[in-house]
């Protein structure tokens, strides 16, 4: 069995795509959209704490064999990873965002910001990014998708509109 080394802070390639988790509770949700993010050859950011290490053994299964595919950075907190991306376009995913994801234009290099599982992005976070704040399309009485399926079909979307490009 290979050893499970997750590549942190590699720069070899610039993604146009980045998935940014701002403190992931769960490891499997990590894991799958470490899956994602390698398919569609998205960088990774997770942004601390962190509600498990990165040698957690569901962090591994559900990352299967292709964590040496995953472009990851870990960021210490959310300045940090702000100041690591000046300029960078952010967008923020919310079940409480005004504006539907699929009716949005993308630039060329996006970042996608996820809130932790438990109670998503913090409230002062939304309200200073309202105009880049999106949510996905659900039915009333359904309070959100499991997180990794929240990053599929985001990440997907951005895919699909830029052509599948190098897929």
């Amino acid at each position: 069995m290979k050893a499970f080394i997750p590549l942190t802070k590699r720069k070899n390639r610039r993604a146009v795509l980045h998935i940014v988790l701002l403190e992931p509770e769960i490891p499997q949700n990590t894991g799958n959209i470490a899956r994602t993010c390698a398919a569609l050859n998205a960088r990774l950011h997770l942004i601390e704490p962190l509600g498990f290490k990165l040698e957690d053994r569901y962090l591994r299964r559900a990352g299967l064999d292709y964590w040496p595919l995953v472009d990851m950075a870990t960021h210490k907190n959310l300045e940090e990873f702000l100041d690591s991306c000046p300029g960078a376009e952010l967008f923020f995913l919310s079940s409480r965002g005004a504006k539907l994801y699929n009716e949005t234009q993308f630039p060329e290099e996006a970042f996608f910001v996820f809130g932790k599982e438990s109670t998503g992005l913090p409230d002062e976070l939304i309200a200073a990014n309202a105009e880049r704040c999106l949510r996905i399309p659900m039915r009333k009485g359904v309070r959100s998708l499991n997180l990794s399926n929240s990053v599929a079909v985001v990440a997907y979307e951005y895919a699909r509109r830029k052509g599948f490009q190098k897929l």
